[in-house]
């Protein structure tokens, strides 16, 4: 695998850098660079992502005829890494990257001409339905009724720590059907309208202080089974396939390496009693060891993706990605945090861009921060890594996927 920039490529990410110089404002900008979590401020992504829309790079990675781009895996990595450097925020997932396959692999024609332009367009913006009070990582377990009534499922039952639920006017979800000899068995990939009359959302607060989950409930609510995606009774051969992208079929790298950067440059303007914080013995060598990783799942990420399919999927091999990817943010946020030093102990949400509204948080009048911003963000984006090896199924589940459908254990 040759892993030199072709001059094709090196011209794409010029062309990239000039869009992202010419388009993000200040405010924009600051909306990717002060992110506290893997989601941005709902309503500036939304003004970015129309920017993306009317460029034709909202959803590079979809099949061409949806309105993809025919990029090659390199300039689908340049993109990546020049969106981050220039401080771009990112689109919202769950309609982009993850409903939106489903809907082009197992939706009807009138469910693709339908959801897919208004996906783009962000008229229609969806939130993911799948955990449950009593079920996470262990999904076949969920209760949520959805019980036939002529053309319609009535659904009963609650999901939880639904992200942007509060935004969001459309759901994917899982529900039950029937009962099987297997938990897997009688489950079905539903859409619903979250104006329906029966839903209700209710904000969580996270440790990090921001109300960017929620839980949802459902009572009595109808849904037309057109809105089925696939066969009712078998979505959780659609779940399955939309998990492959939440797991990250996309790569984690490009993101991961200019964080790395940034914090090196830190480390080497962080004092500490002994001189700067890169002269730490032990701090420089977990650096050196997390970056060296990096390379290893960039080289990764590209073998993968470049052997995926015509539809942008790695099977199973995005459980190892998944696992990868966010254990090396766990890992970076640990040494963000280290080089935060005391300064990164102060609680500073207003510095930052969280990704929902900080309720029962005061300011301080002048507005001002302590230390630098990127020590405001160190424990924030702590806590938020925490859940990185949790969702979208925890990192012991995927292992146990890796042995069973790689290994064949």
């Amino acid at each position: 695998m040759d892993l030199d920039w072709t001059a094709e490529d090196l011209a794409f990410a010029a062309q990239a850098r000039e869009f992202f110089e010419s388009e993000l404002t200040p405010e924009l900008r600051d909306a990717g660079r002060l992110m506290t979590s893997v989601y941005g401020d709902h309503d500036l992504g939304m003004e970015w992502q129309a920017k993306l829309h009317a460029k034709g790079w909202a959803a590079p990675h979809w099949q061409v005829e949806h309105g993809g781009q025919d990029w090659t895996d390199a300039q689908h990595y340049l993109f990546e890494r020049e969106r981050i450097l220039a401080g771009a925020p990112p689109v919202s997932p769950m309609g982009i990257h993850m409903v939106a396959y489903v809907i082009q692999a197992y939706g009807t024609p009138e469910q693709k001409a339908f959801f897919l332009p208004r996906i783009l367009s962000g008229e229609v913006f969806f939130c993911q339905g799948y955990s449950e009070p009593q079920s996470g990582s262990d999904l076949a377990s969920l209760q949520m009724r959805a019980d036939s009534d002529g053309d319609d499922l009535v659904l009963n039952g609650s999901k939880i720590w639904t992200t942007h639920a509060q935004q969001a006017n459309w759901m994917f979800c899982l529900v039950r059907t029937t009962r099987g000899l297997r938990p897997q068995q009688g489950i079905t990939f539903l859409l619903v309208d979250m104006t329906t009359p029966g839903v209700l959302v209710r904000p969580l607060v996270m440790t990090s202080g921001e109300t960017v989950q929620n839980q949802v409930f459902f009572t009595d609510v109808r849904v037309p089974k057109s809105n089925v995606i696939g066969a009712i009774d078998d979505g959780w051969t659609v779940a399955k396939y939309l998990l492959e992208f939440e797991r990250g079929a996309r790569g984690y790298s490009a993101g991961l390496k200019v964080r790395a950067e940034a914090l090196r440059e830190h480390a080497r303007t962080t004092p500490t009693p002994e001189g700067m914080l890169i002269d730490d013995e032990v701090f420089a060598s977990r650096l050196a060891r997390l970056m060296m990783k990096l390379d290893v799942l960039e080289v990764l990420e590209f073998k993968l993706l470049a052997g995926a399919r015509d539809d942008g999927s790695v099977g199973a091999l995005s459980s190892m990605m998944k696992v990868l990817g966010t254990e090396l943010a766990t890992e970076m946020t640990e040494l963000v945090y280290r080089a935060a030093g005391t300064t990164g102990t102060v609680y500073q949400p207003h510095v930052t861009r969280p990704g929902g509204a900080v309720p029962n948080y005061t300011p301080p009048e002048d507005g001002g921060s302590i230390g630098d911003v990127w020590q405001a963000l160190a424990p924030l984006r702590y806590f938020n890594e925490r859940a990185g090896p949790i969702y979208a199924g925890s990192n012991e589940i995927q292992r146990n996927i890796l042995a069973k459908r790689v290994l064949g254990l």
